[in-house]
């Protein structure tokens, strides 16, 4: 009998062990991350976001099935993500794999496809080719998730604000940014109370189709959203989160910039994006080929100088830049258009490596303007979007022409790096109008409006400015309508414009809390196609041989020693 329990408890416990060991790796994620770039640690901000989840979520991941190998990696790094979520959260947070559309009959797929559209899902149609010479396969992959609770459900698209021209790095660049992006989700998802965003307008700026995206697809997306007049208040309410100050083309009175200063001083966000001169495309194509660039008169130099920042009266113009068509001569009695570089509109890129714009595809803009930082005490200044390394400054009067480029020396002179075209401001900004406020208007504030001046913000503040208006509009086609910002209508290139507006509201109203989660780099380490398929056979035999041999080398080893034991003994 004993020799029995004895043979059972010998297959027995090491089956349960096993069975526990499972039990547990499914409810608790740990491991040692021993990647130079950290990659399968979770930030500390995401961590306690996590921690905090009182109800069940699940992420419903459409990444599942055949699908090139990047895919492949994007789901393997959700279920990486998902099972650290999960063990953090107690079991709270699940992850669920889907093929979109499978067993479903077409009409029901189309309104699946349509649903995901609409949730900002976006497909794309991947052209796949496994070996050289094969036939190219097209495959349509939804690379994204929805995640959902009793409160309601949000989209996640990982692919969005990455370009389909950079292949693999587009690809890497989303699994750097899916631990941020899902946290992302999960703040919209269980947020307590939506942020007010408002559209500030009463100095020129537009209201027509050229801000539809930035409206409908920006800041009615994820918070409320206000049309605020600033004429028709005596005092902007502290219920707006964030104000938005796009494009103006009339100067500010002293009235108006009281209001904004005093909203400033009393915590309230400001995303400025003003251009001190006027230079658009349209007053190109109306005129001869060339036109000077006039300044506005915004007067909101002194204002912006205190708060730590200055928009240069210049325009940049940089090597990388977008392209439009240009006529290069003519076929008989039509003329030859032929896409060509226009330094006029410079492709911004992140420079500091600051999370707000940090992994994403570059930025679309037109005629932008320099800035500069200013002393301000207290005020932290960090560039966001900048220029490429082969840039150059025109001064005012600047004149533009559409051969801005004539010879080699024009082309040499592109050598001024990185020049800065939107900025994040931080600190406890000082007020303009401090020792400079009459007194009638400081006794109105006190009394009519029982809101008394202040000179300075009580608490740490932020405001982003760019010295490019044009970065959150968008061209209206006239067969299209209004198209999405950042989209070359003539190539329909679509840029990261949107993404980076987006991350800027996001990080103003409350998301800076979690922006390290947008602070990783993935360096991106590929395999040698042509060495990996001329030793295929060996990497095969590698790969299948090599974990036998581990577990049988265990085995001898272990035999080798427990026969050397009881030889001794015996």
């Amino acid at each position: 009998m004993k020799g029995w329990i004895k043979k059972t408890a010998s297959w027995l416990i090491p089956l349960l062990a096993m069975l526990l060991v499972n039990a547990c790796a499914h409810y608790f994620h740990a491991g040692i991350d021993l990647t130079a770039e950290k990659r399968f640690t979770l930030a500390p901000s995401t961590k306690n976001l996590v921690a905090g989840i009182d109800k069940p979520i699940t992420l419903t991941v459409y990444l599942k099935g055949d699908m090139p190998a990047g895919f492949k990696r994007l789901a393997n790094a959700a279920e990486d993500i998902g099972s650290s979520f999960r063990s953090i959260s107690n079991g709270k947070f699940q992850v669920v794999f889907e093929r979109p559309g499978e067993g479903l009959e077409d009409t029901a797929k189309a309104i699946l496809f349509d649903s995901l559209q609409r949730m900002g899902i976006h497909p794309t149609n991947v052209k796949a080719q496994e070996k050289k010479g094969e036939q190219t396969a097209e495959t349509l992959v939804f690379a994204g998730a929805v995640l959902s609770n009793t409160n309601g459900s949000v989209g996640i698209d990982f692919l969005e604000g990455q370009s389909n021209l950079n292949g693999l790095e587009s690809l890497n660049n989303a699994e750097a940014l899916m631990e941020y992006k899902i946290a992302k989700a999960l703040v919209l998802l269980t947020r307590d109370t939506i942020p007010l965003v408002g559209y500030l307008t009463g100095n020129g700026q537009p209201l027509d189709l050229s801000v539809y995206d930035l409206v409908e697809n920006v800041l009615k997306k994820d918070h409320r959203f206000r049309i605020l007049p600033i004429d028709s208040v005596a005092y902007i309410p502290e219920a707006f989160t964030a104000l938005v100050v796009a494009k103006p083309t009339r100067p500010f009175t002293p009235a108006q910039k009281l209001k904004l200063d005093q909203y400033i001083m009393r915590g309230g966000k400001l995303l400025w994006a003003v251009d001190n001169l006027y230079a658009s495309m349209d007053s190109l194509q109306r005129s001869s080929g060339s036109f000077v660039a006039f300044d506005l008169g915004l007067d909101l130099d002194e204002q912006l100088f205190k708060y730590g920042v200055r928009i240069n009266r210049d325009l940049v113009q940089d090597l990388e830049c977008d392209k439009v068509p240009s006529v290069i001569g003519s076929i008989g009695d039509k003329p030859q258009i032929e896409l060509l570089p226009w330094p006029y509109a410079p492709l911004l890129r992140n420079t500091s490596g600051h999370p707000i714009s940090k992994n994403l595809d570059v930025v679309l803009s037109s005629f932008p303007q320099s800035i500069d930082t200013v002393a301000a005490p207290g005020i932290s200044k960090q560039v966001i979007l900048a220029s490429s390394d082969y840039s150059r400054t025109l001064q005012t009067p600047a004149l533009v022409e559409w051969r801005s480029i004539r010879t080699e020396e024009d082309l040499a002179a592109f050598n001024k790096k990185n020049k800065a075209v939107a900025l994040l401001l931080e600190g406890k900004f000082q007020s303009p109008l401090a020792n400079r406020i009459s007194t009638e208007d400081l006794q109105r504030l006190a009394e009519e409006d029982k809101r008394p001046f202040l000179s300075s913000c009580s608490s740490s503040n932020s405001m982003i400015v760019i010295a490019d208006a044009d970065i959150l509009t968008n061209a209206v086609s006239q067969q299209d309508g209004p198209i999405a910002m950042g989209m070359n209508s003539y190539t329909r290139q679509q840029y990261a414009n949107r993404d980076f507006i987006s991350n800027c509201l996001f990080y103003l109203t409350g998301g800076s809390s979690i922006m390290d989660a947008r602070a990783k780099t993935f360096r991106l380490r590929l395999l040698d196609k042509a060495q990996v398929e001329e030793n295929a056979f060996f990497w095969q035999m590698v790969n299948l041989l090599l974990p036998l041999v581990f577990p049988l080398a265990i085995y001898f080893i272990y035999g080798f020693v427990r026969k050397r034991k009881y030889a001794l003994w015996g």
